[in-house]
């Protein structure tokens, strides 16, 4: 066996979900060392117990100065600090400094200011999430088949690029490599609005006059799905929307004029003109690619109608038990006395979902998705 001083040294600074789920990938086929750090010390003891890492370092500075490879895994604002914290150290010549962080440009422009060149900065970005949150949560599969931007300065040699995409090859991810204002703008409409979206429908709803009726006992369904990413972090969501602001200030402009334009149709009365809004936005939706992880994670959801009779939901789950499919979620979300309901199942993967609707198809349910 190697010595440790013979191996790769990863620090992940930040052992959440995504610092957790990087140092299960990175173990995969490597024999590295990964050293943890986390402003909450509890995280990273939960990560050397679940063997995420190698050891704890009681310090940043203390996991950094002997590291090849440091991973700044944290909001935004947490990296920036970290950052600064590491151009006041002593750190290998030759180490590669990267970050998970949402938006780039901020990040990528912080880190040449403060490391000046001494230290070499890649900017990263794994376009992969869950529900779930964490180290408890840490998957090594979490990256597999997603997008993950690599955002380095236009003068960084090839080698280091190679050098951190092998120590990351274990995420069999789809690695992009792209400047760091065209990653911010991509994400900014494909994630950072849409949530916004999301939590305005949100707010719509809570500010609607619903004549004396409680509408969040309505609001299932199609409401339901289209605003599921409401439910996410505030503080982290904060921190990105304040990261990116000027491209989302900009996509406010387009998404007012589509707007406009849509109810112009609507006060025209235009039947015509309102199919098509509807029927552009089908075409385009349905070229979408298909079980390919994009910037909002999938919930890898399985509806399934059952009737209600005693011990139907309890017959569903066995039958996934005996198969040895696990759930991470069930819920019913409409169910209609004496006659009929349905049952929401996410899985931890597409194929758990596939697996499962063919199992239950074949026991006679009626099972459907909503990609």
């Amino acid at each position: 066996m190697k010595q440790v001083d013979e191996k790769m040294k990863v620090l992940i600074a930040g052992i959440g979900l995504i610092g957790g789920s990087l140092g299960r990938a990175i173990r995969k086929g490597q024999d590295v060392f990964i050293t943890g750090w986390d402003i909450d010390d509890r995280a990273a003891e939960r990560a050397l117990e679940l063997g995420i890492i190698d050891e704890k370092a009681p310090t940043l500075e203390a996991g950094a100065k002997e590291a090849d490879i440091i991973i700044l895994a944290s909001p935004v604002g947490s990296v920036l600090q970290n950052l600064d914290a590491l151009s006041r150290m002593t750190l290998k010549p030759d180490v590669i400094i990267t970050d998970t962080g949402s938006t780039k440009k901020t990040v990528c422009e912080h880190a040449k200011k403060v490391l000046g060149g001494r230290y070499l900065f890649i900017g990263g970005h794994p376009m992969a999430g869950s529900h779930k949150s964490g180290v408890e949560a840490a998957n090594g599969d979490l990256f597999e088949n997603a997008f993950f931007f690599l955002t380095p300065e236009a003068d960084v040699p090839a080698l280091p690029l190679t050098r951190l995409k092998d120590i990351l090859k274990g995420t069999r991810a789809k690695f992009m490599t792209i400047d760091p204002a065209t990653h911010d703008r991509i994400v900014g409409v494909l994630s950072h609005f849409p949530h916004i979206v999301a939590a305005a429908l949100v707010h719509h709803l809570k500010e609607f006059n619903g004549e004396g009726l409680d509408l969040k006992q309505f609001a299932a369904g199609g409401f339901r799905d289209i605003t599921r990413i409401a439910s996410s972090d505030p503080f982290l969501w904060q921190d990105i929307i304040l990261h990116n602001r000027d491209v989302l200030l900009n996509l406010f402009q387009s998404w007012e004029d589509i707007m406009r334009r849509v109810k112009k149709k609507i006060k025209n009365g235009d039947p015509q003109a309102i199919q098509s809004f509807f029927r552009e936005a089908k075409f385009f939706r349905d070229g979408f690619p298909i079980k390919q992880k994009g910037a909002i994670p999938s919930t890898n959801d399985l509806y399934v109608d059952i009737s209600d009779r005693p011990g139907e939901i309890a017959k569903v789950t066995g039958l996934l038990a005996e198969a040895g499919i696990s759930l991470t979620n069930i819920q019913i979300i409409e169910w209609r006395e004496a006659i009929s309901g349905v049952l929401r199942l996410s899985f931890r993967t597409v194929e758990d979902r596939d697996q499962a609707a063919a199992l239950l198809q074949n026991a006679a349910y009626n099972t459907y998705f909503n990609d």
